[in-house]
């Protein structure tokens, strides 16, 4: 036997909520979708600035930086060709233990001595290569705000 007063939503009340939470999604979730790309540039910025930091602090620890050949893997594993630092940190440089990719799972390009200073990292943007505009432009260390 039903009871007219027990508790509970209808089926209408559970379908006008869901309706209103459709709506909702489809007012927000484009917003959202369309800065997937501009998330991306804000977090390979992000990464260079971290790696720059860690950069940093190698150089503190040695007196110098990695060179082009050692890479950013020298921020992660000790060089054992080239100049060798002396002073590497056990557990290196960055958290992970890992060299990050760029925000498109591209590797990072590093030189030291760079073009702009000490060094360069440069990330060739969405489309991977050299040059572009807009979300395919490059990232550089040394440009960025």
């Amino acid at each position: 036997m039903m009871h007219r007063n027990s508790k509970g939503f209808t089926l209408i009340e559970l379908l006008i909520v869901i309706a209103i939470l459709g709506t909702l999604a489809a007012i927000i979730a484009p917003r959202i979708v369309g800065r997937t790309d501009e998330a991306r540039v804000v977090e390979a910025k992000v990464q260079i600035r971290n790696l720059e930091t860690a950069l940093r602090l190698y150089r503190l620890d040695n007196g110098f930086y990695p060179s082009t050949e050692q890479g950013l893997e020298a921020l992660v594993r000790k060089p054992e060709s080239g100049r060798v630092p002396a002073n590497w940190r056990d557990g290196g440089y960055l958290e992970k233990s890992k060299v990050p990719g760029d925000s498109w799972g591209n590797p990072f390009i590093y030189a030291s001595p760079g073009q702009s200073g000490d060094y360069d990292i440069i990330s060739w943007g969405a489309d991977g290569a050299r040059g572009g505009e807009g979300f395919d432009a490059d990232l550089r260390s040394w440009e960025l705000d």
